[in-house]
């Protein structure tokens, strides 16, 4: 169901047992239209049809499985593997096999013992299935000092990372799945988006309906309403009034983002992912299309995408993703991310379409 804003605590929606998922103190907006991709030439893939065999294949894989990644310019998906047998069933699924030294499980226990150890400020650290190893990232403020336990810690892991230095300094960027404040309540940015030159962001109907000014987690404010749609759908636009930095990318809640290059429609059975303000990064599948959901006080929405996908106040108008794809706002759901449930998604497409935006 919808989120909602509920000054100082969360909302509860009668009428259909499902909870709202907007959380007291934020609201938020984007605004988003998708570009008609150009047709894979023969025997290519699609970055979206990539998406849903990595997706498959990983799972066929189970252990044997070490990463996936697009490669745009050949339009073919490349599989981490790390035996021969696994190398054959790739080819056999019509991707290219790549034979690596490191495991997923040993990715995710060099990103855990970075977590839990490598907690300098201005360092960033992310699994890049290029290299087969956790890239871990110091950026200018670092000290030397600092500099050199981190080098330790890395060293530690062996091949499973490695220590890149940028020039660069890291500061907080507005992305998908941030926190954004406006009329009381708290939302979720959804997706970047441009149109005639200009930036803005998508977010849920239901949070830009009651808010026309927008701020960051910090309060600072970064944009005004444009566009709000609900009910009937649940897309919002907001147009960036601050000069800040605004990726196309997803707060993946880690350190690391995912990078948002197009947008596709969903499918049932596919895999995805959705980030939010409130519970972070979840995934799961598409159950169901063209859900018709009452939130109650005449509040109905048709069209939306339904998932196993757990969401919870504070969560609406975050996106849902597959791959590198944009795929859905966060709307409402039943449920919360401990005892599980469902949420629905208002379609990304239409929202871009309506509002004459593109991902950007």
């Amino acid at each position: 169901m919808k989120h909602r804003r509920t000054p100082g605590r969360r909302a509860v929606v009668a009428g259909t047992g499902i909870a709202a998922l907007l959380a007291a103190e934020v609201t938020f907006r984007t605004a988003n239209a998708s570009e008609v991709p150009e047709a894979p030439a023969p025997g290519t893939l699609s970055a979206t049809a990539a998406s849903k065999l990595a997706s498959k294949l990983t799972e066929d894989l189970g252990a044997a499985a070490a990463g996936t990644y697009y490669d745009a310019a050949a339009g073919k998906l490349v599989v981490n593997v790390l035996d021969e047998t696994a190398a054959r069933t790739v080819e056999e699924a019509g991707a290219r096999p790549r034979l690596v030294g490191n495991s997923l499980a040993d990715l995710r226990n060099a990103r855990t013992a970075l977590r839990r150890d490598a907690t300098v400020p201005g360092t960033s650290w992310v699994t890049d299935p290029t290299a087969n190893k956790v890239v871990v990232t110091a950026d200018r403020t670092v000290s030397a000092a600092e500099w050199a336990k981190l080098a330790e810690i890395v060293d530690g892991l062996g091949a499973t990372a490695e220590l890149k230095r940028t020039e660069g300094e890291f500061k907080p960027f507005i992305a998908g799945g941030d926190a954004i404040t406006g009329g009381g309540g708290r939302c979720s940015l959804g997706f970047n988006v441009v149109r005639d030159g200009e930036p803005y962001f998508l977010t849920a109907g239901h949070c830009t309906r009651s808010a026309a000014i927008w701020s960051d987690s910090d309060g600072d404010v970064i944009g005004r309403t444009e566009t709000s749609s609900f009910p009937g759908d649940d897309y919002g636009l907001v147009r960036y009034t601050a000069d800040v930095d605004h990726p196309s990318e997803v707060n993946l809640h880690d350190g690391s983002a995912q990078a948002i290059t197009g947008a596709a429609e969903a499918a049932v059975g596919m895999r995805v992912t959705r980030s939010g303000s409130t519970t972070g990064v979840r995934s799961g599948t598409v159950t169901g299309l063209d859900a018709t959901v009452n939130y109650g006080n005449g509040d109905i929405v048709s069209g939306l995408i339904r998932t196993d996908v757990c969401a919870e106040p504070g969560d609406s108008g975050g996106p849902l993703f597959s791959g590198d794809d944009a795929v859905g706002l966060t709307s409402g759901g039943s449920g919360d991310c401990a005892s599980g449930g469902e949420t629905f998604f208002q379609p990304v497409t239409e929202a871009l379409s309506a509002t004459g935006t593109r991902i950007g």
